[in-house]
């Protein structure tokens, strides 16, 4: 999900920054006073929450669609049982052999990723690029399809969030550093069973130190993920801040359409409006 900036838009940045990582028992997120938007489409209407723990990611959104930024953009990038991705300015007027995913505003916001907010179906999460500190895109976003998981499939997902978390431990260690540039190497060039082995040995090592602790999935997501399904592999790696409260048939509209080979909807897929509704 890369987001080069190119887009200027006049924007109200809260410097506030919500960051706990640290885990905590049963987390809620709190219901009182959440901004509702209205997302029309040409596949439908979504009403999605604000989530208040992720305040400078509300709070863009909410500037961004009171100054109709998100008008007539289109979801560009759309992969079923996973996502769909819209935000990119340069989609407005795209033209269907456009390459699009890489407009921006120009900023980003800081990221906003703590354990009461997952990836459940119809979550809205920030799209980002590779930076070290997970820096949301100011613009584009994702609505999480996603499947319905079960014990196993959730069991490979805490011990993948455990892996990046190993490698965000050894970040600043110079002699991990080869084996850090390895991991990068074998992703990019597509060794996904070499990717996945590095991954293993870095986790291995960190468990190994006295101050690393493991990711452990909540009860409470674990039961959302095998009733309503969503894309765990995505916690504590992305900032989620919203989620489809009406309309979550539209995103299974959307995510079963035509796709070309870059996952860009052959028939454009189109928001028409967002609106503030409170």
């Amino acid at each position: 999900m890369n987001t080069p900036l190119n887009y200027c838009l006049t924007v109200i940045i809260v410097l506030t920054v919500l960051g706990c990582k640290q885990p905590v028992e049963q987390p809620e997120p709190q219901e009182e006073q959440r901004t509702s938007v209205e997302m029309v489409t040409n596949y439908g209407t979504m009403v999605i929450e604000l989530y208040n723990e992720a305040p400078l990611h509300r709070d863009n959104f909410i500037n961004l669609a009171k100054h109709k930024a998100f008008d007539s953009l289109l979801f560009h990038r759309v992969i079923n049982k996973f996502m769909i991705q819209g935000g990119d300015p340069d989609s407005k007027n795209a033209s269907p052999t456009d390459t699009l995913g890489n407009g921006d505003a120009p900023y980003v916001v800081d990221a906003e990723i703590n354990t009461v907010l997952f990836h459940q179906k119809g979550a809205l999460a920030a799209a980002r690029d590779d930076n070290p500190e997970k820096a949301s895109s100011a613009m584009q976003f994702y609505i999480v399809q996603g499947s319905v998981q079960n014990d196993s499939l959730l069991d490979a997902a805490e011990r993948y969030t455990s892996q990046n978390q190993a490698r965000e431990y050894y970040a600043n260690a110079p002699e991990k550093q080869p084996l850090l540039d390895s991991i990068i190497a074998a992703r990019n060039t597509g060794k996904r069973e070499r990717y996945y082995q590095l991954m293993d040995s870095v986790l291995n090592l960190a468990l190994a130190e006295n101050d690393f602790t493991p990711y452990t999935m909540p009860d409470g997501y674990r039961e959302v993920y095998k009733s309503v399904g969503g894309y765990p592999r995505l916690d504590q790696n992305y900032t989620v801040f919203g989620v489809v409260v009406e309309g979550m048939e539209v995103i299974d509209s959307i995510a079963n359409v035509e796709t070309n080979p870059l996952d860009r909807p052959v028939k454009d897929v189109r928001i028409k409006t967002v609106r503030i509704l409170k």
